[in-house]
């Protein structure tokens, strides 16, 4: 039989039926389309992390106080014996391959002008903060390269602060208030939005060593390093290494390279994605279930088909091969339609969430299409065998 043949045997079986074949392709359509919408959430949401990171380079190393141990979490800077300070910062630039140091600290404080007040996140951090982090200012300029710790009193506004305070009016060379102290405005930052949920147009950003004295640390939160590309990753942070140990005389200090930091987020959100693929996969074994029954039925009801097709030559391989197919079109059939469902919902969720991130691969559809086929053939083995085992002399004399 002709591969055109078979395919046309197959469907005009299945349109014989029409009720109970549109039932059964539902129930794998709708697996199908559980775990694209699924997997699609999943694979976008791992994106999204991946892209928010990436934005800042991928040569960015963050060394933290405390030290990362096997039985807990970083110790921080209260339990370290010796905090990390902006004179480590200055020091690891001495690091083999290492481009820029920038020196960091956060916190909130109160930001005042006129009769104006806003509540806002502050970043204390030097001179090279701009290339570290790869971003830019709109109107004037950054902080100059004095002495982080003995800096001038110059703070950078985000976009939505000075719009705030400021309305229309330009804030280059104007006075505000930040925790009790008088500071110059000498720029604007550019748009940036929210970044893992931190809304950095919602900032101000004065120099480390009055963000210290202000916060009342001793301690830097973080100090960022940035390496030349080509330079191995090993090396780099055995360097940093180095150099800290040396001024601590142990080692304090934890050094996280952005790359492990993707390997890990990678990770979990890998493990995220299969288990929700695994849930969605539950409707299938549905689908597959449904399979099962309406062939096992047609076999009853065509016993006498059967009789006839062993009568006039067919083997029992190609009774087996018949309705092995059935199985495998009417599960193909169900797979598209729930890819087609799948991805117009999908569609809709970007359409009226667009911050629910969505992404489905091409191979996601493959995949899954795959599946299905392979439910179905799965689920149609006993009854093909049943079918094929018939003795066609009996099979004949029920008909």
């Amino acid at each position: 039989m002709r591969l055109a043949d078979f395919i046309r045997f197959a469907l005009l079986s299945l349109s014989a039926q029409r009720l109970r074949t549109s039932l059964t392709s539902l129930g794998i359509a709708v697996g199908i389309a559980a775990v694209i919408l699924l997997t699609s959430i999943g694979e976008g949401l791992h994106q999204f992390v991946v892209d928010e990171f990436t934005q800042f380079g991928t040569n960015l190393i963050s060394v933290a106080p405390g030290r990362t141990m096997t039985h807990g979490g970083s110790l921080g800077a209260i339990n370290t014996s010796r905090p990390i300070s902006i004179d480590d910062a200055i020091a690891l630039r001495r690091a083999p391959y290492v481009q820029v140091t920038d020196p960091m600290i956060q916190g909130n404080a109160d930001v005042e002008y006129n009769s104006r007040s806003r509540r806002i996140t502050l970043y204390g951090v030097g001179h090279d903060f701009l290339q570290a982090m790869r971003l830019s200012v709109a109107v004037g300029e950054f902080l100059p390269p004095d002495d982080p710790r003995t800096a001038r009193a110059f703070v950078v506004l985000g976009t939505k602060v000075a719009q705030e305070l400021f309305g229309g009016e330009n804030p280059l060379g104007a006075r505000i208030r930040i925790g009790g102290e008088r500071y110059r405005v000498i720029g604007i930052m550019a748009p940036k939005g929210q970044i893992l949920g931190f809304d950095l147009d919602d900032t101000v950003f004065i120099p480390v060593g009055r963000a210290l004295e202000m916060f009342n640390r001793d301690s830097l939160m973080e100090i960022h390093v940035t390496y030349d590309p080509t330079a191995p990753l090993a090396e780099v942070v055995a360097g940093i290494k180095h150099v800290l140990t040396a001024r601590h005389g142990r080692e304090d200090f934890t050094v996280t390279p952005q790359q492990e930091m993707l390997a890990v987020f990678g990770t979990v959100l890998n493990a995220i994605t299969f288990a929700v693929g695994t849930i969605g996969a539950i409707s299938l074994l549905v689908g597959g279930v449904g399979i099962l029954t309406i062939l096992t039925i047609a076999v009853s009801e065509r016993t006498g088909e059967i009789g006839l097709l062993r009568a006039i030559g067919a083997t029992r391989r190609r009774i087996l091969l018949l309705f092995l197919g059935e199985a495998a079109l009417l599960a193909a059939i169900g797979g598209m339609a729930g890819l087609t469902l799948g991805w117009s919902i999908a569609a809709l969720i970007k359409l009226f969430l667009p911050a629910l991130p969505v992404h489905t691969p091409w191979s996601f559809a493959i995949a899954a299409e795959l599946s299905a086929i392979a439910v179905g053939l799965i689920a149609g083995v006993m009854p093909a065998r049943r079918a094929a085992m018939l003795d066609p002399l009996e099979a004949l004399r029920s008909e």
